[in-house]
C-alpha cells in the first residue's frame, strides 16, 4: 500500500501519520500550500510521480478550530475553495489515473433536525455555507466510480482541543459558570477515526469493491452540556482550581446560533457491517486530550495553552 496524503497537517491528517509512521506504511503529504484547486496541473503531476494505489483527502475548511463554522460565513470562496472544488479536482485526476479516493467529510450536510443518529439513508439537507460546501463536494467525489466517503462525528483530540481549553480557562475565569450549545454530538476522537480510515484503506488495498458514502463516531452520543461537564470532570484529576470548583459548577444552554445544528449524531452500523470496524469508547482519548494541556504547565483564566504545530508533513 502506498498513500498520498491531502490535508496531512489536519488533526485527523497527523494521527494517520503517526499510525503510518509505527506501521512503516509508505505514504507522502505534501504542505497544503500545494493544493490549489486552481492549478490542478501542478495537482496532478504531483499525484502522478508519487504513483501511490490510493489517495485520502482529508482537507478541510473548519479542521483546526470549531469557531471556522461562523467563519465559513464570511469566507465562503475560501470555504468552497477546500470543501468543494478540492475535491472535485481530486477525484478527477483519480478517475483519469484509475486511483481509488477516500474523502473525509462531516454531519453538517444535514439539518440536524433528526432525533435519532443519522443514517447514510437520510437525505442531505445543509443549512449553511460550511455544510453546502460540503456536500457538493460529496458530490464531485462521487463522479468518479472507486470512492469512499467517510462522514465523521464531532472531532477532538491531541491536534483539535480548542472547545476543550476554552471550557477549562472559561469555567476558571468565571469561577465556575460557563454555557454551551443546546446540541447533541457524537465525540469521536481524530485517532480513532484515523484508525478506521486506514482500516478502510487497507481493505480497499484487497480490491474490496465496498465503494459509497459510510457514518463513523465514537461510539456514545452526547448532549454538549453532558460532554462539557464529562470534560471538567476529568480536568480536575489534574487542576487543583478546577476540583475546588466541582462542587459549584453551573452549565447553562444556550440557542445554538443558526448555521450551527442541534443534531450532528450518526449511526455507524453500516461501516461496522461492511468492513467490521467497531466505535470505540471515547472517554480513554478525552482523558489523553485533557493531560497534554497539563504536560508543561497548568491552564490558567485568560491564558493561551496552546502546544500545537502548524508543521507540515512530508514523507
Amino acid at each position: 500500500m502506498k498513500l498520498f496524503l491531502v490535508g496531512g497537517n489536519s488533526p485527523t491528517g497527523k494521527d494517520l501519520i503517526e499510525i503510518l509512521r509505527r506501521n512503516k506504511i509508505r505514504f507522502i503529504a505534501p504542505a497544503d500550500k500545494h493544493f490549489d484547486p486552481d492549478n490542478g496541473v501542478a495537482i496532478a503531476k504531483l499525484i502522478t510521480d508519487f504513483a501511490p494505489s490510493q489517495l485520502i483527502n482529508m482537507a478541510d475548511f473548519i479542521s483546526r478550530n470549531h469557531s471556522a463554522l461562523k467563519r465559513a460565513q464570511s469566507s465562503e470562496h475560501r470555504c468552497e475553495q477546500i470543501n468543494t472544488l478540492l475535491p472535485g479536482v481530486l477525484a478527477e485526476i483519480c478517475n483519469h489515473l484509475n486511483i481509488p479516493m477516500l474523502h473525509l467529510s462531516n454531519a453538517y450536510v444535514f439539518d440536524g433536525e433528526k432525533k435519532l443518529g443519522y443514517n447514510e439513508n437520510d437525505e442531505p439537507n445543509p443549512q449553511g455555507v460550511y455544510g453546502h460546501c460540503s456536500l457538493a463536494g460529496e458530490l464531485a467525489v462521487q463522479q468518479h466510480p472507486a470512492h469512499i466517503i467517510i462522514r465523521s462525528g464531532w472531532l477532538f483530540g491531541q491536534h483539535k482541543k480548542g472547545l476543550i481549553k476554552s471550557w477549562i480557562g472559561s469555567i476558571k475565569k468565571h469561577e465556575g459558570e460557563i454555557s454551551v450549545w443546546r446540541r447533541s454530538l457524537s465525540p469521536t476522537p481524530t485517532a480513532n477515526l484515523a484508525a478506521a480510515i486506514l482500516a478502510v484503506a487497507q481493505q480497499i488495498d484487497c480490491e474490496a469493491n465496498v465503494w459509497g458514502t459510510y457514518h463513523y463516531s465514537g461510539l456514545e452520543t452526547k448532549k454538549e452540556i453532558e460532554f462539557a461537564r464529562q470534560t471538567l470532570q476529568y480536568a480536575a484529576n489534574h487542576d487543583e482550581e478546577i476540583y475546588q470548583l466541582l462542587d459549584r459548577i453551573k452549565i447553562t444552554e444556550r440557542q445554538a446560533r443558526p448555521r450551527e445544528i442541534l443534531n450532528s449524531t450518526l449511526s455507524s452500523k453500516k461501516l461496522f457491517d461492511t468492513f467490521g470496524i467497531k466505535t470505540k469508547s471515547w472517554h480513554g482519548n478525552l482523558k489523553e486530550t485533557i493531560q497534554t494541556l497539563y504536560v508543561d504547565r497548568l491552564p490558567s483564566a485568560g491564558n493561551d495553552f496552546t502546544h500545537s504545530s502548524t508543521e507540515s508533513y512530508d514523507a
